[in-house]
């Protein structure tokens, strides 16, 4: 049995897993929990992140306008499901006027790290680089300077320090919709100047774990367990038809969190569904946040499906150690 280590959290969502589930990660049945028209000029809600919040829960949205302009909105929910979102981006404050100005803002993250929220997103600012900022009430946002230089995405923090530092995970990428992908991890002391940059892993070429050889990139912020960092994380397959985003989990080191001490081979969830497979862009599932309960090991994802609509998937700490045991890539 596997522990996570953190908080209770007892009113997480939860559905039971159904007799004949054969694989580690089950959806809700009532998917899509966010719609892509919930706000007044919404073309899609996707690729957002959710963190419990006094008596429920509050998140950060990526909206897409019918413009199809990209920006990250507020929101809050008593249950984890139903949700009400701000009709008006986030404005941020704080950092130096030019890191202010808004190119476009996608795919954010959100961690508690010590008294505070921390947003992490894909900024904007002569390509996409790490936005980072960070809230008490999900009402102000302070942002802070960019953490790297273009190009860059998916920055994910580890929920608390490591060895005195900040840590930060993100995936260096190009101009466009790159076709390559590592996950690095950096380091600061202040949350505004990054090094120590260290290799995680990358993709894995040919067909052993074809699901996974295009590109990789972290989901969520990492669950802390007794056997290390639990990450959730994407992976792409190039096909005749495009890209296809799958689910995946790694297990890594506590103190030296760019080792892996696991990875799934197979995949742990993949678009099977027709909300999955059809939308703005077909065949993506991608994680960005979990919410997870130390009592019970109960484990709730939040992803985006197809860039168009927000699905609610489940699983326990015990399903995935087990299946990445039983799957392992080395």
């Amino acid at each position: 049995m596997s522990k996570i280590i953190g908080k209770s959290l007892p009113n997480i969502p939860w559905q039971e897993k159904k007799p004949g589930e054969k694989m580690p990660v089950w959806r809700y049945d009532e998917n899509p929990i966010i719609g892509r028209q919930l706000l007044k000029r919404s073309n899609s809600i996707f690729n957002s992140a959710v963190v419990p919040f006094e008596d429920g829960y509050a998140g950060v949205f990526r909206c897409d306008s019918r413009s199809v302009s990209m920006d990250i909105f507020a929101g809050r929910s008593k249950d984890g499901i139903h949700w009400e979102i701000d009709e008006e981006p986030i404005q941020f404050e704080g950092a130096d006027p030019e890191i202010l100005k808004r190119e476009y803002r996608y795919d954010p993250r959100v961690c508690f790290i010590e008294d505070r929220y921390y947003i992490t997103w894909c900024n904007g600012y002569h390509g996409p680089t790490i936005g980072v900022a960070y809230t008490f009430d999900f009402k102000k946002f302070v942002q802070l300077e960019n953490a790297f230089l273009p190009y860059n995405r998916n920055g994910v923090l580890f929920p608390r320090k490591i060895n005195g530092y900040y840590m930060l995970m993100s995936r260096p990428s190009d101009t466009g919709h790159t076709p390559f992908g590592d996950i690095y991890v950096s380091q600061s002391k202040d949350m505004e100047f990054w090094g120590r940059h260290r290799y995680m892993m990358g993709p894995v070429r040919g067909d052993f774990s074809a699901w996974q050889s295009t590109k990789i990139g972290p989901g969520p912020v990492p669950i802390e367990t007794d056997e290390g960092w639990l990450l959730i994380y994407h992976g792409v397959l190039t096909t005749c038809n495009g890209y296809v985003y799958r689910m995946g989990c790694a297990l890594l080191d506590l103190d030296e969190p760019w080792k892996v001490k696991c990875r799934t081979r197979d995949y742990i969830m993949a678009p099977y569904e027709y909300y999955e497979c059809v939308g703005d862009v077909p065949n993506v599932v991608f994680p960005c946040a979990t919410l997870a309960d130390a009592d019970t090991g109960r484990i709730a994802i939040y992803y985006g499906c197809a860039d168009t609509v927000t699905g609610l998937a489940f699983t326990t700490v015990d399903e995935l150690m087990a299946y990445m045991k039983e799957n392992p890539i080395a």
